[in-house]
């Protein structure tokens, strides 16, 4: 399984959700692949955010080898599903993909929890630590639920 993390520019929340959800496929024992990249290009190349990084390590993830990647529409072709961070990144994702959009493929992470409620995870990058913290909280509840619905439905 290769899963996709997208978020605006790929060094705040979707490099949490990367690290997160990949170390919880590994601890249940599944072979799956996460990676990460963002819609716009401002910060290719770039590690992600220290604080970021900072709320990974007090968790004991370390997400500092990670690289922002920009979003292109072939992706849809190399992962079997995408998460987007919030309704402005699948605004995004949709308007780069062009024909490319593939509805069964993506949906928004916190809909995992709260289906149709459209929830965004909030973007921390202007804001203090604590929305950091908040935001690896919302992942970290997401990323699970992700675990816990695919161990289920392939162990019915």
């Amino acid at each position: 399984m290769k899963i996709l993390m997208v978020c605006l520019g790929n060094i705040c929340r979707s490099p949490l959700a990367e690290g997160i959800l990949q170390q919880k496929a590994d601890d249940a024992g599944l072979h799956w692949q996460v990676d990460s990249a963002g819609t716009n290009g401002y910060h290719v190349g770039e590690a992600p955010h220290r604080l970021s990084q900072k709320v990974a390590r007090a968790h004991g993830l370390d997400i500092s080898g990670q690289r922002a990647q920009n979003f292109v529409a072939a992706d849809f072709e190399r992962y079997d599903f995408i998460y987007a961070m919030a309704e402005d990144v699948m605004d995004d994702i949709r308007r780069i993909s062009g024909r490319a959009f593939n509805p069964d493929k993506i949906g928004l992470l916190m809909d995992v929890l709260f289906p149709g409620k459209q929830i965004d995870v909030p973007d921390p990058w202007y804001g203090p630590e604590p929305g950091y913290h908040e935001v690896y909280d919302m992942i970290e509840a997401a990323c699970a639920q992700i675990i816990t619905q695919n161990i289920r439905s392939h162990h019915v």
